[in-house]
């Protein structure tokens, strides 16, 4: 008998108008307060975009009544089976933007974006030696794990992309640009950024790297490492095959790593990739003055 997981998982999103987005936002609020999901649930006028953990049971509530809503009747929901709650609390947010970019042009995805592909398809266009191949995503997430060959952005956030393209990627305008991130939205904006920076052969893997990774054809294969998720979970495998590798290098060492933690430090709190060793030997702080300086207030 198939073993079922107490917890599921919902990763979730839709650029459709919100009339009074913010009254909106209060009610879904209540709402999931009352049902006991947690999560991180962000809306905006342009639309929705969350990611929220519960039982089977709430999850299967929240998924009808979602699907109960005209403007939410035929959104895909992602679904990942865990063994616990995915998060320790729940915010549900207005916001100016799903994907905060604060570009100088308005961009609607349901008017450019660029051509989705399935994972089958994004599978066969890796394999070409023309494509250029960018994620989507932040440069600490590329670390952990990235598809073969694509290109590490040096970005810290989302907003810093247009920048990030008018400064790298001139000279490629006119190749085939494949771009991907986790579960879609963000690729959503980008490609629409690059289609209005003058790249003319843009597309972007449909439903990010979380569809890709469950795909029962491609099995995650030419993805390397881990995919970063923005729970407790802090990272998932995607690469199902006996290809899989770690990609990610320890803060201190350089030895091969997937483990993300904090520094030790409150005042710092860096996310850095560590190892076992070095974890136990710099006591899970990111530099030698971080140890210092917590232990030295510890002390005061």
């Amino acid at each position: 008998m198939e073993n079922v997981m107490p917890y599921r998982i919902l990763l979730y999103y839709k650029y459709v108008a919100i009339p009074d987005y913010e009254a909106f936002a209060a009610e879904h609020l209540e709402y999931c307060k009352q049902l006991g999901v947690k999560g991180r649930i962000l809306i905006a006028e342009e639309g929705i975009n969350g990611t929220l953990s519960g039982t089977v049971e709430q999850t299967e509530a929240y998924m009808t009544y979602m699907r109960s809503h005209p403007l939410f009747s035929d959104m895909v929901i992602k679904i990942d089976e865990s063994e616990q709650h995915a998060f320790k609390k729940l915010f549900v947010r207005p916001k100016k933007e799903l994907v905060t970019l604060r570009y100088n042009t308005k961009l609607d995805p349901n008017v450019i974006s660029g051509k989705r592909l399935t994972p089958e398809q994004f599978h066969e266009q890796l394999q070409r030696d023309d494509v250029i191949i960018i994620d989507g995503r932040n440069d600490y997430e590329y670390d952990l794990g990235h598809f073969r060959n694509a290109i590490r952005p040096t970005v810290e956030s989302f907003r810093e992309f247009p920048k990030w393209i008018r400064e790298n990627l001139q000279d490629v305008k006119d190749k085939t640009i494949l771009t991907y991130c986790t579960g879609g939205i963000r690729c959503e904006t980008l490609t629409g950024v690059l289609l209005n920076e003058g790249f003319s052969d843009v597309s972007q893997l449909d439903g990010g790297i979380t569809t890709y990774g469950k795909d029962p054809v491609v099995q995650g294969r030419l993805f390397d490492g881990k995919m970063y998720v923005f729970d407790e979970r802090i990272s998932v495998r995607i690469n199902q095959t006996d290809e899989d590798i770690i990609v990610g290098k320890c803060h201190h060492c350089d030895s091969p790593t997937d483990v993300y933690i904090n520094c030790t430090d409150d005042l710092c709190h860096l996310q850095h990739l560590v190892c076992e060793d070095c974890s136990d030997k710099h006591d899970g702080y990111c530099t030698d003055d971080c140890k210092t300086n917590d232990l030295e207030r510890k002390q005061a």
